[in-house]
């Protein structure tokens, strides 16, 4: 249950503000179609976030514990900082080239878009810590939608009224905090 509920607290707060977030926004602006773009993230999630919590599994299988708790939480530390830099779309991120239907879309740019990104890596280091996939992926998984799912249905609204900078300083302590920790050894 630790391991579930972690992985969703960091994932949800590290996803505000994220590039995913903004292309949430983005989708729900331009199709107006809530259900296709929730289930897409949904899909696009699952599938991400299980392929890096299979790759921290196999890393904690892998390594000597003491080399594990230094990388994995070093790479907390590393998210942290990392969760300091806003995020930005790019223009080309925002305008979908294809006649496909909107799940198939917000699928598409959403796995994309995880790709290399902090939750993603989060996801595997959270892997790795707690060696739980299940747990995880559930945790991460639902973590993204808390996050990016209010953001769908106020994407007008209210994108401007968010205190991202207030979100990404929250975001940032709670990777330095699990970092430090596993580096002291501690259990989180």
């Amino acid at each position: 249950m630790e391991a579930f509920f972690i992985s969703a607290v960091v994932v949800a707060l590290g996803e505000l503000g994220d590039k995913t977030q903004l292309l949430a926004l983005l989708l729900a602006v331009r199709f107006r179609k809530p259900v296709p773009i929730i289930a897409g993230i949904l899909v696009a999630t699952l599938v991400n976030h299980a392929l890096a919590g299979i790759v921290g599994v196999w890393i904690s299988t892998h390594l000597d514990p003491g080399v594990l708790r230094w990388a994995v939480g070093l790479s907390f530390i590393a998210i942290a900082v990392w969760a300091l830099v806003p995020d930005k779309l790019d223009e080309k991120d925002a305008e979908p080239r294809t006649h496909a239907g909107v799940f198939v879309v917000t699928a598409l740019a959403f796995f994309f878009a995880e790709i290399g990104d902090k939750t993603q890596l989060a996801t595997v280091a959270l892997a790795a810590r707690y060696a739980d996939l299940f747990a995880v992926v559930s945790g991460t998984t639902l973590g993204m939608l808390v996050a990016d799912v209010p953001a769908v249905f106020v994407a007008r609204r209210f994108a401007d009224r968010v205190p991202l900078k207030a979100a990404r300083i929250v975001a940032a302590c709670l990777f330095a905090a699990i970092g430090a920790a596993t580096l002291a050894g501690l259990t989180v």
